[in-house]
């Protein structure tokens, strides 16, 4: 089902809690929306719709990517400095990225993965993990 955006800063600044199996149901709502909003949207996280989960979708040139409770184990390459743009928010923002991240996370079959991910993924991947824990950019 396509969910509505959240766009209530107060809402986007709560911390999200770790998604569990039972929040599985939750991934294709967000995947609904995402693809519902494909033309100005490259990721989503589970509060975008809210619902205050661990759960984020990366759009890499198609392929959506589910990650649930992901963490950032390793970051690597240089910091850099770029502008974002958010589906919840007006206007574009600075913030700092890393180049090269490494990623765990649970699957849809509730395995674990580790992913290593650079570029314009990794970016979305860490910009997506920062709605998890209330940073609003």
């Amino acid at each position: 089902m396509i969910r509505e955006i959240v766009s209530d800063q107060f809402r986007l600044s709560q911390k999200s809690l770790p998604a569990t199996k039972e929040d599985l149901p939750v991934v294709q709502d967000l995947l609904d929306t995402i693809i519902a909003h494909a033309t100005g949207c490259v990721g989503m996280a589970a509060n975008m719709i809210g619902i205050n989960k661990n759960i984020i979708i990366v759009n890499d040139d198609g392929n959506y990517l589910v990650m649930l409770n992901p963490e950032i184990i390793k970051t690597m390459g240089r910091l850099y400095e770029t502008e974002e743009g958010c589906l919840s928010l007006t206007g574009v923002r600075k913030t700092t990225r890393y180049e090269n991240i490494e990623v765990e996370y649970y699957d849809m079959d509730w395995k674990k993965q580790k992913m290593k991910l650079s570029g314009w993924p990794a970016q979305i991947c860490q910009h997506e993990m920062d709605h998890l824990k209330g940073i609003i950019i």
